[in-house]
């Protein structure tokens, strides 16, 4: 093999390198949207559902079968936030509407912006825990050294599959102003 034929081998091998390379990466993007896609056929995995209030009016509670609701929380190691539920668990009704309290506090010694994301596991539970109120459908306003008590007002689908006994409401609460300075009130 002469060095001419050689170069023409690189350079097809490179060009399908790059290609290869580049198909990866718009894969890598198409992904999001074909989630979103499947998630909306399917109903699973949805999270989006949990960021928007839910319409539970005409729901009827079961009140032969009892669900245990946990509570987990977790703030990122960048920043300084507490950030816990009053209470770690309870047992409830699907179809009748309750009440869970959190409480966050600013430590970061600034006035700041905060944000909750919301998960719900098994995920296939997610399509039957409803949120009413919720803290984590808008940013939270804190100022310095601010503490406060933020309500969660769910009902579980009484259409919950019978094997999911147990479901899991995490929030990760993140510093939302991440370094941008958030305007008082007297500007």
């Amino acid at each position: 093999m002469d060095a001419r034929d050689r170069r023409s081998d690189n350079r097809r091998l490179t060009l399908k390198l790059l290609g290869f390379a580049a198909g990866s990466f718009a894969f890598g993007f198409a992904l999001v949207p074909l989630y979103d896609v499947m998630c909306e056929i399917t109903g699973y995995g949805n999270q989006k559902s949990l960021t928007r209030s839910a319409d539970v009016a005409g729901t009827q509670p079961d009140l032969e079968r009892t669900v245990t609701v946990e509570f987990v929380t977790q703030v990122p190691s960048v920043g300084s936030w507490e950030f816990r539920p009053v209470v770690r668990s309870m047992e409830v009704h699907p179809g009748r509407l309750y009440e869970a309290q959190f409480v966050a506090q600013n430590l970061t010694g600034r006035d700041t912006v905060a944000q909750a994301i919301p998960n719900v596991a098994p995920s296939k539970a997610a399509a039957y825990f409803r949120k009413t109120e919720c803290f984590c459908f808008t940013p939270q306003h804190f100022q310095a050294g601010e503490e406060r008590a933020m309500p969660v007002r769910f009902i579980v689908d009484p259409a919950l599959p019978a094997y999911v006994d147990r479901i899991t409401l995490a929030y990760t609460f993140y510093d939302a102003a991440s370094g941008a300075r958030v305007a008082s009130a007297s500007e």
